[in-house]
């Protein structure tokens, strides 16, 4: 009895060989019932009807139909709707064969070999012992794996479509057991699908369930279930001890299936930030459809995936500029195994201005993505000068070149740390943002329309490169400790997908001299952020995984800003996308302090740098940092 569960465990699949055996077995079984309710059980008239002849007949032909429709070839313990409807396909193609091998005896003997009532009468009962005997072995499995293996116990999230399908896939897998389906829709509380009841999971109640029903996982297979919701259902299974995993839309489903591994936990990116943002894709592709589109900083996060969002417009090339030789690679291969020959990659420098405009010499774009940047915050405030050579004399170059080359669009990514900043990352980012207004200005006031500076400008990027939460889930899977840099410490995040629409819907809509900004709604407190990261590994923060405050690091504030006091914005078509009243300084004083950078961004001196940044973007004060002295 000890080896009962190992050996359920191991059970494989029958040989279909072994199924053939079977289903003809039921079918000669179907045919001698026939032939006994046709003569009322006399044995003398079916010794005379020749009845050994007439059943052999009927199994030869049900082997056939077998082989034929292929009924055999579904997996009993799995067995379903549709295997019934194959099997009742191969009893009719059965009932056919038999009934021209009736009428070829007809006219070779003059008589029958198999009454056509032992055919119906076959053909009823084959049906019934047929696809019965497979369910009750399915059944008889399924109740032997509940009985002896350990299951978990798991609720469904909505009891729609995709909900019955996700009941089945977990229902084939043996450590799983359904206990029912919750829902939040009045109408399907109460109810029962295919012998599953529906139960309430509004307000208060999933903390009752997941006690009452002792649920060990909850499956989400609701698609368009708000982020606050979704958000209360962590948050009570975290509280319950209970997993929560989710299925992925259906386009994503691997060859239009379900499987048991595309059900996974929820991650921390699906519960931050706020409903997605949809934007306006058919303009997009007005825009972009036969163009010659330059992406700089292709390989990076942000990059890489206006790559990817840009190349399903159509575009009649892509010019990709980076400096990271292998990840340009690998986003080169990637869009060629999709839409070959459509990029172009050069490994370049930005801040390399006859390189730079070799290339846009000859790719002559249309338009500009300029996402190259240093963005990490406590290595540009250790080296100031690579911020001050790549954000600020990269963009002018990259500017200038785009303005020499007559490019109709050039668009820079900005940063939230540009707004009041507190470093030398943001101020850097601040004062090329100020560079591209102020050159959009100058060559507007000369009559000069045909290119136009846009700027677009937002928060932290989930799983980007560097960002804190691939941090946090390599700390998790270490053991901890997590660190926070300070207790208060809050951030906006947006995803990828989100950040790159922003920039693909400003590069349309903006005329030149805007600056787009995204509602990203609530800041995030980061320690907030580590205690869910670790609850949702299931494990306990102090408990299992310690959270340390290291402090915050040079030039790091508590809060980031998308707008600073004096500025103020206008909205756009887009209720979530507004443009911020900026603004602009006269271009000839910005280009001569720019031009200052290059005497001093060789310079040993890092305070003269920072001290020149300073004069230019006044409200740059320091914070943490050794720089402070400069604004005292």
């Amino acid at each position: 009895m000890k080896n009962i569960p190992v050996l359920i465990r191991k059970l494989k699949i029958l040989p279909r060989w072994v199924i053939i055996l079977i289903d003809c077995g039921v079918i000669f079984f179907s045919a001698l019932i026939g032939y006994l309710l046709r003569f009322n059980f006399s044995v003398s008239e079916l010794i005379n009807s020749r009845f050994e002849q007439g059943v052999i007949v009927y199994a030869i032909c049900g082997l056939i139909s077998i082989l034929i429709t292929g009924s055999y070839k579904g997996i009993i313990r799995y067995t379903g709707l549709q295997d019934g409807v194959r099997i009742f396909f191969m009893l009719i193609l059965n009932v056919i064969l038999v009934t021209l091998v009736n009428a070829l005896s007809r006219v070779l003997v003059g008589t029958f070999i198999v009454p056509f009532s032992v055919v119906f009468i076959g053909l009823l009962s084959s049906f019934l012992f047929l696809y019965n005997y497979r369910l009750l072995v399915k059944y008889i499995f399924t109740y032997y794996r509940s009985s002896i293996l350990s299951k978990s116990r798991v609720l469904i999230y909505g009891a729609g479509q995709t909900g019955i399908i996700t009941r089945h896939v977990i229902e084939s897998t043996p450590r799983m057991q359904i206990v029912g389906f919750i829902e939040d829709n009045p109408n399907k509380i109460g109810k029962v699908v295919d012998g599953t009841k529906i139960y309430d999971g509004r307000g208060d109640n999933l903390d009752h369930l997941f006690d009452e029903l002792n649920i060990d996982e909850l499956v989400i297979t609701v698609r368009d279930l708000q982020l606050d919701r979704k958000n209360e259902i962590v948050d009570s299974g975290i509280r319950n001890q209970v997993k929560v995993r989710s299925v992925p839309p259906v386009e994503k489903w691997v060859g239009g299936e379900l499987s048991i591994s595309q059900i996974r936990e929820v991650n921390i990116e699906e519960l931050l930030g706020r409903e997605a943002i949809q934007l306006n894709n058919l303009v997009i592709v007005n825009d972009i459809k036969g163009k010659r589109i330059c992406i700089t900083g292709a390989a990076g996060s942000i990059g890489s995936e206006i790559v990817r969002q840009i190349a399903v417009y159509s575009p009649e090339r892509i010019i990709l500029i980076d400096q990271a030789e292998s990840p340009l690679y690998e986003i080169e291969r990637e869009i060629k195994s999709t839409y070959s020959g459509l990029v172009i990659p050069f490994i370049a420098d930005i801040t390399n201005r006859a390189r730079i405009a070799s290339i846009l010499e000859s790719n002559r774009p249309d338009i500009i993505y300029h996402a190259a940047a240093y963005k990490h915050v406590p290595m540009m405030e250790s080296n100031p000068s690579e911020a001050i050579h790549c954000n600020i004399l990269g963009t002018k170059n990259i500017a200038d070149l785009a303005v020499k080359f007559r490019v109709r669009k050039f668009v820079m990514i900005s940063t939230d740390k540009a707004v009041n900043p507190t470093n030398v990352m943001g101020c850097s980012k601040r004062i090329a943002e100020i560079y591209v207004q102020a050159l959009n200005e100058k060559l507007n006031s000369e009559g000069n329309f045909s290119i136009a500076f846009v700027t677009t400008r937002f928060g932290n990027v989930l799983g980007s490169n560097g960002s804190v939460i691939p941090l946090f889930k390599k700390q998790i899977q270490e053991g901890g400790p997590v660190t926070v840099t300070h207790p208060e410490v809050t951030r906006f995040f947006m995803t990828i997908p989100e950040a790159c629409q922003l920039v693909l819907e400003a590069g349309t809509m903006g005329k030149g001299g805007e600056i787009f900004i995204f509602d990203m709604g609530k800041p995030v407190k980061i320690s907030d952020l580590a205690k869910k990261m670790i609850l949702l590994s299931g494990m306990q923060p102090g408990k299992d995984i310690e959270i340390v405050f290291t402090g915050l690091r040079e030039g790091e504030k508590l809060y980031e800003e998308l707008l600073n006091k004096s500025e103020d914005t206008i909205p756009t078509h887009h209720e979530k996308i507004l443009i911020g009243k900026v603004e602009s300084q006269p271009y000839d004083e910005i280009n001569r302090y720019v031009e200052l950078f290059y005497d001093l961004v060789n310079d040993k001196n890092e305070l003269k740098m920072v001290a020149l940044m300073k004069e230019l973007i006044p409200n740059f004060i320091s914070n943490y940092s050794r720089y402070e002295v400069l604004d005292n």
